[in-house]
């Protein structure tokens, strides 16, 4: 079952890169006392994540802060070091990665995909969600991998 809007955001563990290689950090941690805008894609460097959503939440980040969000972090099923690879390849660094390399998080959010039949095997699918210290306030769901009302310039507007 897919979590909604006013449910607490599952705590589970999820995968960042620090200087000791992977680490493991709560999605609790990551979203406790923060307005957080979380993008949910199936993959990194994917082309639609890779060309056509994330670039726009990058080229709107100041009006995202503007707006009141503390972080922005995008999320896939991915494993760290791809996570981050794919973060750094963008000219702006300001949006930060975690990875749910184990699929935990897509278990537990009910937002999955299944792309198999591409090779992919099991992805979060396609999503952003506005969560207020782990409270889910807003989810904008594409209920699998399009894009349209996920896309940067309608979180804006509905912000």
């Amino acid at each position: 079952m897919k979590i909604k809007q006013g449910d607490i955001f599952p705590n589970v563990d999820t995968f960042q890169v620090s200087e000791n290689g992977p680490e493991a950090v709560s999605t609790k941690k990551l979203l406790e006392n923060k307005r957080v805008l979380l993008i949910g894609v199936p993959g990194a460097f994917t082309p639609t994540c890779a060309k056509d959503h994330l670039p726009g939440f990058i080229k709107n980040i100041d009006n995202f802060f503007n707006k009141g969000i503390d972080k922005i972090y995008v999320v896939s099923v991915n494993d760290p070091f791809v996570m981050e690879s794919w973060i750094k390849s963008y000219e702006k660094k300001q949006i930060n990665y975690f990875a749910d390399s184990n699929g935990d998080l897509m278990k537990k959010s009910g937002f999955s995909l299944d792309l198999s039949v591409i090779g992919l095997g099991m992805r979060l699918s396609r999503f952003v969600m506005i969560i207020d210290n782990c409270v889910v306030k807003k989810i904008f769901d594409e209920n699998g991998g399009g894009l349209e009302k996920s896309k940067a310039e309608v979180i804006l507007e509905s912000i």
